[in-house]
């Protein structure tokens, strides 16, 4: 059998591996969109490595846009198989790839607005919502804990990764030529100290393994106060300088886990009395999705619904969702907080605060996330004093900050207890993914000094033959 890399190898986004047996199946684990990757972002989406066609099947690992966004674009290219996913990740999908498809759409009317005042031809958006829709015609659901046979010769299993409602590491049996192979791909891992979900499941000894290395160089500081940190910033920028915080959120995880924060100021009295907003229909529907599944939430959060029966709404909490109100608050004066999607402040409706405040000196962005390097957010957490919004060149006179602790990827002691149900010396090679190749250069020094000794860390579109 044979493994290839076709996106997430030596980047963040894109997640994509196509495993080939001889004879001929393809499985692919995750169909994830290329993001913030600047002017090349558009190509590589566009652009797939392999025949869409000739795959038989897809395992997701979960819901995030980087790990399922090109689905709709595989199925439109002749993909004719089923996805294979949890209830929660299918659920979630539904949401996010339809929003993905209207993002899309909107933001390529500014672009072409561009393009044809400089004489270029129009772009079309990789897909549209009917796609998206039809997309969803192939998913079936998998529960965790239980293998499951795709065909006579892969079986799979999903245990929970702790990293968002219905994220899960995939266990793979693959039985070629009377042999029986394991392989395991992490997807993301989550932190075992999450504050809302339950921790990563240990999972089967593997002979091959395909882990994510996006903090493979980093330690999240276990003595950080979220709430805190988030009401420091509300206070300098909102109460203090009388501006506007604009957070840029994925919509799935981070956003709730903003909310649970804001939450438990108010249960403490110490909320400020101001309006916030959560900019996103996607937001608002995934907030909803996420409630539905409180079984996978941890002790605490079980506890906490005893006594508040949403852990996620407080006094002051306004949802935006037309066009036209959210609009409205680029004309209002602060203080108040919005809270919109996307995370790398890279698309969706936050792209349009941030070119609309960023240069005034009384507001703030604060980025609670991992952003690419290349993307909006990146920019502007490395210290950019200009940056490029919809083709219009802006000063950055508003104050940008970060909440680094936030992340819902495990830093590398997570990681390291991830992989520490396995026996190192049962592992034939472990592959780096879906981080960024100086980290995962680090993150492999760490692994091998755990008596891991075969770590690669592949390029793109790079095929390597297991045995």
């Amino acid at each position: 059998m044979k493994i290839a890399f076709h996106g997430a190898a030596r980047t963040v986004t894109g997640s994509k591996h196509l495993l080939t047996l001889k004879n001929g199946k393809k499985y692919l684990l995750d169909c994830g969109m290329f993001q913030g990757m600047g002017a090349e972002t558009d190509i590589l989406n566009r652009e797939w490595g392999f025949s869409p066609a000739e795959v038989d099947y897809l395992i997701l690992s979960h819901a995030h846009i980087d790990h399922t966004g090109l689905i709709p674009k595989l199925v439109k290219d002749g993909f004719a198989g089923k996805v294979f996913c949890t209830p929660a990740t299918k659920e979630l999908s539904s949401a996010l790839l339809e929003d993905s498809a209207n993002i899309q759409q909107d933001d390529i009317k500014f672009v072409n607005k561009r393009r044809i005042a400089e004489g270029q031809s129009y772009l079309q958006p990789l897909y549209n919502e009917e796609d998206s829709k039809q997309a969803l015609d192939h998913f079936s659901t998998v529960e965790y804990g239980s293998w499951f046979a795709i065909d006579e010769n892969v079986q799979f299993m999903f245990l929970d990764a702790g990293h968002i409602i219905g994220s899960a590491t995939v266990h793979l049996k693959i039985n070629e030529d009377g042999k029986e192979t394991h392989l395991t791909f992490s997807g993301d891992v989550g932190r075992y100290r999450d504050v809302i979900l339950k921790s990563p499941q240990d999972f089967p000894q593997a002979d091959y393994i395909l882990i994510e290395s996006t903090y493979g160089n980093s330690l999240h500081d276990p003595d950080v106060n979220t709430p805190d940190l988030l009401l420091d910033w509300i206070q300098k920028t909102c109460v203090d300088k009388k501006g506007k915080l604009i957070i840029p959120a994925f919509s799935v995880g981070r956003t709730q886990e903003i909310l649970f924060a804001l939450n438990q100021l108010e249960i403490e009295n110490r909320l400020p009395a101001l309006d916030y907003f959560v900019d996103s229909p996607l937001s608002i529907t995934v907030t909803e999705i996420v409630k539905k599944y409180p079984q996978y939430f941890n002790k605490t959060i079980q506890k906490l619904l005893q006594t508040d029966n949403d852990p996620f709404a407080f006094k002051g909490l306004k949802y935006i969702k037309s066009v036209d109100e959210s609009k409205s608050l680029n004309f209002r004066n602060g203080p108040f907080v919005i809270i919109s999607a996307s995370g790398m402040a890279e698309a969706g409706r936050v792209k349009h605060h941030i070119s609309n405040n960023i240069e005034n000196s009384r507001n703030t962005i604060l980025l609670v996330g991992y952003c690419e390097p290349h993307s909006l957010g990146g920019k502007l957490m490395a210290g950019a004093k200009e940056v490029n919004i919809f083709g219009v060149e802006h000063e950055v006179n508003a104050e940008v900050g970060s909440i680094r602790s936030m992340s819902a990827h495990g830093d590398y002691n997570d990681l390291s207890q991830f992989l520490s149900c396995q026996d190192p010396k049962q592992v034939k090679k472990l592959f780096l993914v879906h981080g960024d190749y100086d980290v995962q250069q680090a993150f492999k020094d760490r692994l091998m000094k755990k008596g891991f000794t075969d770590i690669e860390i592949p390029e793109r579109h790079y095929e390597i033959g297991l045995t």
